[in-house]
């Protein structure tokens, strides 16, 4: 990992943790707001399977569990910038833009990405998560222990 910061790596590794989880309606919205610049396809958008492995116990052997369909793409700056995605899930044009923006937070434009695209994301996914769990608190029950008067 030479000339990569540790800064750098973990700044795209939190960018990355909220562009796949976004919608990519979102994603689409947010990023046709900021300026594109030049890029070329390195690895157009492909659909696949990975294996999905498990282990006994949590930390026994490992086993098998199934296939998972994951969409991967890589993005190429004119400035010579390299982005990758890689997500579950069949969504070619997503995968795309996540490729894109992972580039982008590689160069001077960080910021803008940050404020204009991922910030936003980063809002919406917090609201999602505070709606689930106010969902899940509406089930929940109290148990309590009753102490008998017995000797």
């Amino acid at each position: 990992m030479s000339g990569v910061s540790t800064n750098g790596v973990a700044m795209r590794r939190a960018v990355m943790a909220v562009l796949v989880e976004a919608s990519a309606t979102d994603l689409a919205a947010l990023v046709s707001q900021v300026a594109v610049p030049e890029h070329d396809m390195i690895r157009r958008p492909e659909i696949g399977l990975v294996m999905v492995q498990g282990r006994v116990g949590g930390d026994g052997q490992a086993f098998n569990l199934g296939e998972a369909t994951v969409t991967r793409a890589a993005v190429r700056l004119a400035s010579g910038e390299t982005g990758f995605s890689c997500m579950l899930g069949r969504d070619p044009e997503k995968a795309r833009l996540v490729a894109l923006c992972d580039a982008l937070v590689q160069t001077d434009a960080a910021p803008v990405i940050e404020r204009a695209v991922v910030a936003p994301l980063r809002a919406r996914l917090a609201e999602v998560q505070k709606l689930a769990e106010a969902r899940t608190a509406a089930t929940r029950v109290d148990f309590f222990t009753l102490v008998r008067g017995e000797d």
